[in-house]
């Protein structure tokens, strides 16, 4: 079965963007482990809101050795998306995602957003957390905002490098 990855930059007091919803903090200087990430998945899961990010963004939002990813936008208020995006609509989302798991292929990226992670991370879908910890503090919109319960984590690895970044993976 394929796994669901969580893998995002995150400030050092736990956000995701600024209050602007900025993210021009995430440091882009070296590969931070993303090469080896990219090398695991060839699926993604988007909420509306960052899917709309990454779509009004354009050839900006290309990060460089990304491959082509099969695309998942979950959205209860959108009624139609592109040709090579699936639109996940409904009520019973741990079916759907299971199913979606149980597909052959690579691993998947949870790559947003926060009401999306909301919803899978506390009913045990989400399999592995890799959080780029930056060297900043923010303010602004929360990893993990009001979680209802704990939710216990492995440390698997963390790896630190020179600009003060630390690449964190978690099993959950």
């Amino acid at each position: 079965m394929r796994k669901l990855l969580l893998n995002l930059a995150i400030s050092l007091d736990g956000y995701i963007e600024d209050r602007n919803g900025a993210f021009d903090w995430c440091f882009t200087d070296q590969d931070y482990g993303m090469g080896e990430f990219f090398e695991r998945i060839d699926a993604a899961f988007y909420g509306r809101k960052s899917y709309e990010l990454v779509q009004s963004m354009g050839d900006a939002a290309e990060i460089e050795g990304m491959p082509d990813l099969q695309s998942y936008v979950f959205s209860n208020t959108l009624s139609e998306a592109p040709p090579d995006t699936t639109l996940v609509r409904g009520d019973d989302l741990l079916a759907e995602v299971r199913r979606i798991k149980a597909m052959p292929g690579k691993d998947i990226w949870l790559f947003g957003g926060g009401s999306l992670i909301k919803s899978l991370l506390p009913i045990g879908l989400v399999d592995e957390l890799s959080l780029a910890v930056h060297p900043i503090m923010l303010g602004g919109t929360p990893l993990f905002p009001q979680l209802d319960q704990r939710i216990p984590l492995k440390l698997l690895s963390a790896t630190p490098y020179d600009s003060g970044l630390v690449m964190m993976k978690y099993g959950v």
